[in-house]
């Protein structure tokens, strides 16, 4: 694909958390984004039109996941569409999207998961590291009433279905716990758990092994997916392993002032195939430091 014909691409729930951040890094490398969201005019997308080449790259478009017309006019003229799986309507909403870009021929779509379709598997080995080929079990996430994972998981499927049926390049990318700076003025699910953390919230017996990406990692491993005609398939994006314990500990050395809740077991996951794409990431403290600066600016550890 030639660069000018990729550089028109579209970008579902633009005002979302990770999202935001994808539509920042894709005007700064030259694109022109159409951005979908519910109401262009609403304040809650006002960070968007402020966002460096929002002016001359950036169209927002009202459009409904489960209005396929509405989801044409955003795409039509794109060579590329980042669509992230909402928890409702996750299925219908993922194939109205892919419907779209067969449609509008669109030459390679980028399927934003979760590292939640990957991880719940009870029966994969336990000393072996989830990869890629590592699937959460369906029928394991209704029995713990997971419906989110349960989303995520069957959204991911129906795409991979979607693209064995008609051709369409479909690229998954599985983020896991995405932490980081905000540029939405919304707080989010993520960024809401660790300022709740902070404040001595999530109290908790157990010592979780977290999975944490930052979002600005998770938006290169978004575009480089995109980007590289090499990447196929589906990418784990994670860049930190570490148990929740540790978490507060590495805290409460940065900030000591906050309160803590007591103490806060899971399998690993490999993100090895999309440092192969070229993948690099920021140190666990350098997003903690930007979540909390964030935050601090936002009023929101007062």
């Amino acid at each position: 694909m030639a660069d000018e014909e990729k550089k028109r691409v579209c970008v579902t729930g633009a005002g979302g958390y990770l999202a935001s951040w994808l539509v920042k890094l894709l005007l700064s490398n030259g694109y022109f984004v159409h951005g979908t969201v519910r109401n262009p005019d609403e304040k809650k997308n006002a960070h968007l039109y402020e966002l460096d080449g929002a002016s001359e790259n950036l169209r927002l478009f009202k459009a409904d996941l489960l209005d396929q017309d509405s989801l044409r006019s955003a795409i039509q003229g794109c060579a590329g569409v980042f669509h992230k799986e909402l928890i409702e309507p996750a299925v219908k909403g993922t194939f109205n999207v892919l419907q779209a870009c067969l449609e509008e021929n669109v030459k390679r779509v980028i399927v934003v998961s979760s590292g939640a379709a990957v991880s719940m598997n009870p029966n994969w080995p336990k000393d072996q590291a989830m990869d890629e080929t590592c699937w959460s079990d369906a029928d394991f996430q209704k029995s713990q009433k997971s419906w989110y994972p349960l989303s995520k998981t069957l959204a991911e499927r129906e795409a991979v279905e979607f693209g064995k049926r008609t051709g369409l390049d479909v690229v998954r990318v599985c983020p896991v716990l995405v932490l980081g700076p905000m540029l939405q003025r919304t707080v989010n699910a993520s960024s809401l758990f660790l300022i709740r953390l902070l404040k001595g919230g999530n109290e908790s017996t157990d010592d979780r092994l977290m999975k944490i990406v930052d979002v600005r990692d998770a938006a290169k491993s978004l575009l480089l997916a995109y980007e590289k005609p090499a990447a196929e398939g589906r990418y784990i994006s994670a860049s930190h392993m570490i148990k929740s314990g540790d978490l507060m500990a590495k805290l409460r050395t940065l900030y000591p002032q906050y309160s803590y809740p007591r103490r806060y077991e899971g399998p690993n996951l490999t993100s090895e195939k999309m440092q192969k794409l070229g993948w690099k990431f920021r140190t666990l403290e350098e997003t903690l430091i930007d979540s909390v600066a964030c935050y601090r600016d936002a009023g929101l550890l007062d």
